[in-house]
């Protein structure tokens, strides 16, 4: 047999990381730490370089001898890589869509059983004309992904979402709850999308408040733990049997956000 199972002996560690620029994150150790959490595919977030400005030697140092890497046509802006240890069938750049494309946001790679999405998701920060842009992401995405669905069923989108989902996601919900990502609208995407057939995995796990993966670097927020839970691991309900933990790790600090994590068993069934 050749399929990811069999490469992977039957199980997969996943890991989603905004590095928030990895020239910046590797020299804060981001190296040190990859490879001691060492997982078989690693999603990045804002990546922040051009294609000659990848490292790529390494990473293949440290086993990651196929990583792709999608990037944005503004110079040190977005970008998103997938990082991994065996190489895929398939990887698939962009969405189709050369609005969000060009902002490089989204990258694919094709298991035989297994598809894994590294997605930015536009922040709404700025202004109301990039929360308009925020909110036509989130439908075209959504409509990307039923699509998609129909020819790979078994998928985990991996990544910043830019939004918290519920209350227990953000230290201060009343007031924020006119900030963008935690708006009604956003939150109710991710209550749609879940309804859709996608589980958040680290809340098919964990149910407790306080655990966040963005932090902002004003007002010694991370070290009071006022954070925003941001980075998922979405996975179809179709993995629902082979997922065996997801966590947030919180002690790794290259960026003003920290890694998420998921690890499935598919000699479960």
């Amino acid at each position: 047999m050749d399929n990811f199972v069999t490469i992977l002996i039957g199980m997969a560690k996943i890991v989603s990381y905004n590095v928030n620029g990895i020239r910046a994150a590797i020299k804060k150790g981001f190296l040190e730490w990859l490879e001691a959490e060492n997982p078989d595919i690693l999603c990045l977030q804002e990546t922040k370089i051009q294609a000659e400005q990848v490292p790529l030697a390494l990473f293949i140092e440290l086993g990651y001898e196929y990583s792709y890497w999608e990037f944005a046509k503004k110079k040190g802006y977005s970008g998103v890589a997938l990082l991994c240890k065996k190489e895929p069938n398939h990887v698939e750049y962009g969405m189709g869509n050369e609005k969000y494309d060009d902002e490089g946001r989204v990258i694919r790679v094709d298991y035989d059983d297994f598809s894994v999405i590294s997605a930015y998701f536009p922040s709404g920060t700025t202004g109301d004309i990039r929360q308009d842009f925020k909110y036509e992401f989130l439908d075209d995405f959504k409509a990307y992904i039923s699509k998609l669905r129909k020819q790979l069923p078994k998928l985990i989108i991996s990544g910043d979402y830019n939004i918290c989902h519920t209350e227990i996601d953000i230290h201060n919900p009343k007031s924020n709850k006119n900030s963008s990502g935690f708006l009604p609208e956003e939150r109710a995407w991710v209550t749609s999308f879940l309804k859709d057939g996608f589980i958040d995995t680290f809340r098919h796990f964990n149910k407790d408040p306080h655990h966040y993966s963005w932090w902002s670097y004003r007002a010694n927020a991370r070290n009071n733990n006022k954070g925003w839970r941001i980075d998922y691991n979405m996975a179809t309900s179709e993995l629902k049997e082979h997922l065996t933990s997801a966590s947030i790790l919180t002690e790794a600090i290259h960026s003003d956000h920290c890694p998420v994590s998921v690890e499935l068993d598919f000699s479960l069934s």
